[in-house]
């Protein structure tokens, strides 16, 4: 009986996924390009379907089917060269499938044919064991087609037939069925044999009858050839036709014996086979028994999972039941708690309509608490204003009075010399009443002129007007600079200490209300059982911290201006500074060694006018020239002395310059080890109140030990 490829085509897939191929097996389109079913050759017998073969398929043929053609035909021609050269059984015709069908519209009773040949390779290569074992674990409606499909592979096959230790490892019903119809095909086999034997017992009975002849010939020849005595050529030829007479005699014994155990074994065959067909029968009974007693356990395997399913349903119901009464009772607690809830609420309606007044109060107390607050800061804040005028009052006072003290000093100096000239210019005019014969314009009074001035001398003079003038511009310039300086530098002071005010009032705020925050919070613990007060409470709390949140990042804005306007500490700007007073120590010696070389020149001409005064009693003197040389000499002491007056002004404020630059460099600095002491203090050490605390007092250290540098300059004048 033929088996349906279609059905055939189903059950050999799910055989072929039990190989575990890289490529998808699990329809007909999958294996319409013939990729799967190369691997699983490959799989079946690695030495004849080897790599190399696997690499002659192409891999993605996509939806080109001539592809698709070309890699079935490839197989199907490696499937026959296998099953005639390897497993010595040929193909027949009618089991090859025509691979065009299956490579353009992908045929499934074409595709079962080329799977059986795939099937009938398997069970019959030197792993066909494995190859039974994987197919015993397929279902049983899988193994019963697999075993039809084997056994009209095999049956068709007249080249081979398969042993009897093919099936040794089927389950006891499938090996039952597979011997039945193996005996059968081999009673049918042996009646041929016998009839073949037969056959060939007739040829050599014919052939011994002509044997028998023949020797019966070859004696009369033998006896002829004695008698008339032939030659040893025909005795050698006697003898050679007598032992193959004997050769065959000896085969004809052993065929007819051969016969006979035929005979017998045909016997036992056939009873064999009338007992195997009363087995069948048998077993076909005990099959029919079997599947009723499979339906019958199929029909109590139902019963057994709805009656599963009914107890779970009651198990359900059960819990559910429980539940139901839990919640019951959870009603009945939550109405006693809602009674109880709506009394709470009573009284707190009533606590609430006592504390609307008391309310109305604290806002009206709060709004007038804000008032002053802010009228404490601008007080504060004008406080501070007043008192950073009053110390830049101060300092200009006390540069006032220095400047001054100064003036009065040389203004007793040039009354000195003031009375030193006049008694000078009183000698010359007595000469002239005494002798008014000396004239002015004499060449006398050029002479002692030119002898009371020598030509270093006045080259010298020449040379320090010019230094004079040239130092007066630079001193000039500097002073413009210092003056744009200092101005600069005192509204930066003054928007400091605004700024500081500033921060020194919003540290004030802010601590005052993170104390309100933990009072709420206090309170807010205190009231924890009245949900309606601490709602309030929770409402007033948020809005404290966003006023503390805005506070903090008012105070952050504040502290990175405070930043911005101190000197940022880099090594550029602490070069600019060295540089800044190297170049003030060096116009310091500068000035200073001017200063003592108008000293040494202006002692130099007051020993020579000493020394001249006795020269000017003498007739024919030049009073005018001594008068141009006092009155120069005058301009150079009133010259020498603004520049001894710009050198204190300018070594003055070098020296503010210095102590501002120092307090800069000392606030910096302490704000940096403010900062970098902030980020090593542990976090969760301390609490929130503490750390700003801390943050205060290490602002006012600095505040105060700049105010004590402010205050020392004023001290020491």
């Amino acid at each position: 009986m033929s088996v349906d490829k279609a059905e055939l085509c189903g059950s050999l897939l799910t055989w072929l996924q039990t190989f575990h191929v890289p490529s998808p097996c699990t329809s007909p389109q999958d294996l319409s390009s013939g990729l799967a079913v190369a691997y699983v050759l490959n799989q079946i017998d690695p030495s004849w379907f080897n790599e190399a073969w696997l690499q002659g398929i192409s891999d993605d043929p996509g939806s080109n089917w001539r592809l698709k053609v070309s890699n079935l035909k490839t197989i199907l021609q490696s499937l026959v060269e296998y099953s005639q050269d390897v497993l010595g059984h040929p193909i027949l015709e009618q089991h090859l499938p025509d691979v065009s069908l299956i490579g353009e519209f992908s045929d499934p009773e074409e595709l079962g044919k080329l799977l059986q040949l795939v099937l009938g390779c398997a069970i019959s290569c030197e792993k066909k064991q494995e190859h039974i074992q994987r197919i015993m674990t397929l279902e049983e409606s899988v193994q019963h087609v697999v075993m039809e499909a084997i056994q009209e592979l095999m049956t068709k096959d007249t080249s081979d037939s398969l042993s009897s230790e093919t099936y040794g490892n089927f389950d006891s019903q499938s090996r039952r069925y597979y011997f039945l119809s193996e005996e059968a095909d081999e009673g049918d086999e042996l009646r041929q044999r016998c009839l073949d034997l037969e056959r060939q017992l007739v040829l050599l009975s014919d052939e011994k009858q002509s044997l028998a002849q023949e020797n019966a010939l070859l004696r009369e020849r033998v006896g002829r050839s004695e008698s008339e005595g032939a030659t040893g050529l025909t005795t050698k030829k006697l003898l050679l036709l007598q032992s193959q007479l004997e050769q065959l005699q000896e085969e004809n014994f052993r065929l007819e014996s051969g016969r006979e155990d035929e005979r017998l074994h045909c016997a036992e065959l056939e009873r064999e086979v009338t007992e195997l067909q009363q087995r069948n029968q048998a077993l076909t009974s005990l099959a029919q028994e079997a599947q009723a007693l499979k339906d019958e356990m199929d029909e109590l395997r139902q019963s057994s999972e709805r009656a599963g399913q009914l107890e779970a349903t009651l198990s359900s119901c059960r819990r559910r039941l429980g539940e139901l009464r839990e919640l019951r009772r959870q009603v009945r607690q939550l109405e006693e708690r809602n009674a109880g809830h709506a009394e709470r609420t009573r009284q707190l309606e009533d606590e609430l309509r006592r504390a609307g007044s008391l309310r109305t109060q604290l806002e009206a107390q709060r709004r007038q608490v804000q008032e002053l607050q802010g009228q404490r800061q601008e007080e504060a804040m004008k406080a501070e204003k007043w008192l950073f005028e009053c110390r830049n009052l101060e300092e200009k006072y006390e540069s006032v009075t220095k400047e001054k003290e100064r003036l009065l000093a040389e203004r007793d100096s040039l009354r000195e010399a003031n009375e030193e000239l006049r008694c000078a210019q009183m000698q010359p005019r007595g000469l002239t009443q005494a002798d008014p014969s000396l004239d002015a314009t004499s060449p006398a009074v050029e002479n002692l002129a030119a002898e009371i001035l020598p030509a270093e001398l006045r080259e010298t003079l020449l040379r320090l007007q010019l230094e004079n003038k040239r130092l007066c511009q630079q001193e000039a310039a500097d002073r413009e600079r210092q003056e744009e300086l200092q101005r600069h530098l005192e509204e930066a002071n003054r928007a400091r200490h605004g700024l500081e005010t500033q921060h020194r009032l919003n540290q004030q705020q802010l601590s005052e209300l993170r104390a309100q925050v933990e009072d709420l919070q206090k309170a807010l613990q205190e009231q924890g059982g009245k949900t309606e007060d601490s709602t309030l409470l929770k409402r007033k709390l948020e809005e404290h911290l966003q006023k503390l949140h805005e506070a903090d990042l008012e105070l952050q804005r504040k502290r990175e201006y405070i930043e911005e306007l101190e000197p940022p500490a880099d090594s550029s700007t602490a070069r600019r500074i060295e540089e800044l007073q190297h170049s003030l120590q060096k116009k310091d010696a500068d000035l200073r060694a001017m200063e003592e070389r108008y000293r040494r020149y202006v002692d130099k001409a007051r020993t020579v006018i000493q020394t001249l005064e006795p020269k000017q009693r003498l007739p024919g003197g030049g009073p005018p020239e001594l008068h141009a040389l006092r009155t120069q000499l005058q301009e150079r002491d009133v010259h020498i002395r603004h520049l001894e007056m710009d050198f204190e002004k300018s070594r003055s404020q070098r020296e503010q310059e210095e102590k501002l630059l120092i307090s800069a460099w000392y606030n910096m600095g302490m704000a940096l080890q403010q900062r970098a002491g902030e980020e090593r203090a542990p976090a969760h050490a301390q609490s929130f109140l503490a750390q700003q605390r801390l943050a205060t007092n290490a602002r006012r250290g600095p505040l105060g030990r700049l105010a004590s540098l402010n205050m020392r300059p004023t001290d020491k004048h």
